[in-house]
């Protein structure tokens, strides 16, 4: 076993640019508006285009709209169970990330086997941390079935991930993205679980590019560029004179990878960029700091008020394929926090508007 995390790298000219790339659009992205109706487009796009690419990289059937229609109304596809419930437990891991880096702070073990658990969770939230895997594993060609990559044996696998938590948390001058990216390789070379290794090791560098402030406000997806061209991505990743982890895989220079994922990074956030400076020209404000006050149901419901002042119960539960008591006792909690008023208080048709703050914010005023 390698004494210690010490990744083999260049920077190259093609990466160096991307790096300037990156800064360029997190400089400028900060002045930029988000407004509601940015985020009701954007943010959520992101977030089932993240949920889409990261699990049909590993093999999941769903489509792109099939995988919106069980996030947002828990809709069925029979014969589709396994990929329904990757899905799911993939999008509870992005909110727990997103969670994870409001609340800030480094990295710990438990955070990861804590994203772990919901990737594998079905969609649950109340989850215990995984632990790590207890004996071998084998990655191998889904066609051919010959063995691709050997990770390190169980034995190894705590200590790895002691010195891979200890190494994101390094406080000195590598740049955050080249940080995020050369965690996922780690990761992934380790291996530290039978199964959901790729999608935690997609939600691991999400969640420390987002606590470092790469996160252009949560409206970029990286699994997208990943998945246009898995060959690529694959070949960027496998790395080493041997598919044995104790043959190379450790030492090996990992320029190539370095490179391939700074540049999807880069790519990811001008797409983001030139959407935003869109919404400026229209002359909005930003709206980023009301809107994250709210949850990400409370985010979606805002696209409800784009067109009427007021909305019924049906409305609420239309968008979210819920049944009217799920319905009732959600628009009582949002009631009791200040999100929604009561218009009409009759059982039947009761009606309801926003709070004065984000009803200004939705004509904006704010």
């Amino acid at each position: 076993m390698s004494a210690k995390f010490a990744p083999k790298f260049t920077i190259t000219p093609s990466a160096a640019k991307a790096l300037m790339r990156i800064e360029a659009v997190k400089q400028v992205f900060s002045d930029l508006p988000i407004t509601p109706q940015m985020l009701a487009h954007l943010r959520e796009t992101a977030r089932l285009f993240s949920t889409h690419y990261s699990t049909m990289i590993e093999g999941n059937r769903l489509t792109q709209e099939q995988v919106a229609k069980v996030i947002e109304k828990d809709q069925h596809f029979p014969g589709r169970e396994r990929d329904q419930y990757e899905v799911k437990g993939y999008y509870a891991a992005m909110d727990e990330a997103d969670r994870m880096a409001r609340r800030g702070g480094p990295v710990t073990e438990a955070m990861i086997q804590r994203l772990h658990a919901l990737v594998e969770s079905s969609g649950k939230t109340r989850v215990k941390p995984t632990p790590y895997r207890d004996g071998q594993n084998v990655i191998r060609d889904a066609g051919s079935r010959d063995i691709v990559y050997m990770p390190p044996e169980a034995k190894d696998v705590p200590k790895l991930m002691q010195q891979l938590v200890a190494w994101i948390g390094k406080k000195d001058d590598l740049p955050v993205p080249i940080r995020a990216g050369l965690a996922h390789y780690q990761f992934a070379t380790i291996h530290p679980y039978y199964d959901g290794n790729g999608r935690t090791a997609r939600l691991l560098t999400t969640l420390i590019l987002h606590l470092n402030g790469y996160d252009l406000k949560g409206l970029y997806a990286l699994e997208e560029y990943y998945a246009r061209n898995l060959s690529a991505y694959y070949e960027a990743i496998s790395i080493g004179p041997s598919h044995n982890y104790y043959m190379g895989r450790a030492e090996a220079d990992v320029t190539k990878w370095v490179t391939y994922f700074v540049e999807g990074m880069a790519e990811a956030f001008e797409k983001v960029r030139d959407q935003a400076q869109i919404e400026q020209s229209k002359g909005h404000k930003d709206q980023s700091k009301l809107l994250r006050t709210l949850d990400a149901k409370q985010r979606k419901a805002l696209a409800l008020f784009q067109d009427a002042q007021e909305i019924g119960a049906k409305d609420i539960a239309a968008l979210f394929g819920y049944a009217p008591r799920t319905v009732s006792l959600l628009c009582q909690k949002w009631v009791e926090d200040g999100f929604l008023e009561i218009v009409s208080a009759s059982r039947k048709t009761r009606s309801y508007r926003l709070a004065n703050r984000y009803e200004a914010m939705i004509a904006g005023d704010d």
